[in-house]
């Protein structure tokens, strides 16, 4: 075996050939393993003449369909075959044999690289190279959707006060068994360097899923958001995107029991009309409610099991000016904000007493300025 490393990372075993065509020269397989679609096509391009009917290239890198396709046709034209062949699971599983490996290309193709395939792991044969490509980040936005859903796990036993080693072991045992199971030293240790599978690149897979399947959005949003306030790096191993973490609450979100869940920058511009809503139910004040509305916005939901749809002045009449009896038990936290230019969503859950309520928020900037422009609950009280 002979390799070609794109980048200056160290390697030992085997030895490194000085580029490209010269590790590929009279090769039965050639396999790529690298960051992303262009690196995949800038690499091809570079040893193209190399490339030979006999040849089969063998693509584990993680890219679109539509790239995995022009791959395909860019090695086909040389007389070489294709097989498109991402894999589930990283470094560990590379070492013991257990990757689960999804090929893509002509059956006879696939067929010849089985037996190399086979020493890496189970082989999973999906259809044309897209298929694989596809199916890969299918696999990708459902571990992306499992480490956030650990990550709110984790938060909500911090919430009921349970012990996190117990935590853990019941998540364990839980639908995201296998995930805390591989991830659990990790997490104990909160130990996130040496990655086996780096957020950023977990990241741009999720752009790429996003590219094809907008559902993905929100999903790509959290862990980018993750990101961007630094909760987690680049080069993180994606075990980091778990860490519930209580963020940083100045006096003045405190003095409202108003918090934020992970993932929500407390920061955010549009975090202004959210603070000012909250500090109005903490107070009782409805004053407060004209930093948050937009005059034309309504109120809308279920009350007494009739449909209400109030303007602000029947909104802000319901408030007595003090504060409610029991406000040192209530507490509010912001589960959800995403802004995308001039306008954003957001959700708050309010626990006042035996009731609580979900708000969902439409959110304006008009002149440099967040406002609420429309707000929607549901009210449950406790039986």
């Amino acid at each position: 075996m002979t390799a070609w490393n794109r980048t200056a990372h160290p390697v030992v075993d085997p030895p490194l050939a000085a580029d490209p065509t010269t590790a590929i020269d009279s090769a039965d397989f050639v396999i790529l393993s690298l960051f992303d679609g262009p690196a995949c096509a800038e690499v091809l391009a570079n040893c193209r003449a190399a490339l030979s009917p006999g040849t089969v290239v063998v693509n584990t890198s993680t890219v679109g369909p539509d790239e995995a396709t022009a791959l395909s046709d860019e090695v086909t034209r040389t007389g070489a075959a294709y097989v498109h062949a991402p894999v589930l699971g990283s470094v560990s599983a590379v070492a013991t044999g257990a990757l689960a490996v999804l090929t893509g290309g002509r059956p006879a193709h696939v067929d010849r690289a089985e037996k190399l395939l086979s020493d890496l792991g189970e082989t999973v044969h999906i259809g044309s190279p897209a298929d694989a490509a596809a199916a890969k980040l299918v696999a990708n936005g459902t571990l992306g959707r499992s480490l956030l859903g650990v990550r709110d796990s984790r938060q909500h036993a911090s919430d009921l006060r349970l012990d996190e080693d117990q935590a853990l072991a019941v998540l364990e045992r839980s639908a995201h068994g296998r995930l805390v199971l591989a991830k659990r030293k990790r997490l104990a240790d909160r130990d996130f360097t040496d990655a086996d599978f780096a957020v950023g690149a977990l990241a741009k897979d999720l752009d790429l899923l996003t590219r094809h399947s907008p559902a993905a959005a929100n999903l790509a949003t959290d862990v980018h958001t993750a990101l961007t306030t630094g909760q987690v790096t680049e080069d993180d191993d994606i075990s980091a995107l778990c860490e519930h973490t209580t963020p940083a609450i100045d006096d003045g979100l405190t003095d409202i029991r108003l918090t934020t869940a992970p993932g929500v920058r407390t920061e955010a511009p549009a975090m202004a009309p959210l603070v000012a809503y909250a500090t109005g139910h903490a107070t009782g004040d409805p004053r407060h409610f004209e930093a948050a509305f937009l005059p034309t916005a309504h109120v809308e939901g279920l009350r007494d099991g009739q449909f209400v749809s109030w303007n602000l002045d029947e909104y802000y009449a319901i408030f007595t000016g003090r504060p409610a009896p029991d406000e040192p038990t209530r507490s509010r936290r912001v589960e959800h904000l995403s802004t995308v230019d001039t306008v954003g969503t957001a959700s708050m859950t309010l626990w006042h007493g035996p009731d609580t309520f979900t708000d969902v928020f439409v959110l304006v900037r008009v002149d440099d300025r967040w406002w609420i422009a429309n707000k929607a609950y549901q009210r449950r009280t406790a039986s």
